[in-house]
């Protein structure tokens, strides 16, 4: 009796942290804060235009034309702002508002993103990392600004 008691305690629990991730994965990542010009956010093969409190999900592209910005704010507070003639893709994002545990990936593919860092890179730093074509960023609690060129 005592063997199916801990296994049902046991599945119960499982099934209390398999729903925790599902529900987190659903979430967004953050939200739209401000735009400017021609934006766009691709996702699952489509292209919307970006409009202020749309969500941002992990896997999304941001995209922005020659007169076009974005300022984003995710979950844990990190702050991003996408410049002109850019395209950005959050890779991975995850975060618990409980702990401040999870992950930041993202990839500047071409044009400007400034950063400010948020609870993420304040809990673990190695959680957080920004890539180019030519390099990989590591966060460690800071505020900085990303420029990759058209030839790289």
């Amino acid at each position: 009796m005592m063997n199916r008691l801990i296994r049902v305690a046991c599945f119960a629990a499982l099934m209390s942290a398999a729903a925790t991730a599902c529900a987190q994965a659903d979430q967004p990542a953050g939200m739209i804060k401000t735009t400017k010009g021609t934006t766009a956010i691709e996702r699952d093969g489509k292209k919307t235009a970006v409009t202020p409190g749309a969500a941002v999900m992990a896997s999304d592209r941001i995209v922005t034309g020659a007169d076009g910005s974005v300022g984003i704010t995710l979950r844990d507070e990190t702050l991003l702002s996408v410049g002109p003639n850019s395209s950005v893709w959050l890779e991975k994002y995850a975060f618990d508002p409980t702990t401040h545990e999870g992950a930041l990936n993202a990839t500047v593919k071409k044009g400007t993103m400034a950063v400010i860092s948020g609870k993420l890179s304040k809990q673990n730093p190695n959680a957080v990392q920004f890539k180019t074509p030519s390099s990989i960023l590591g966060v460690r609690g800071t505020e900085f600004v990303i420029e990759v060129g058209d030839g790289e």
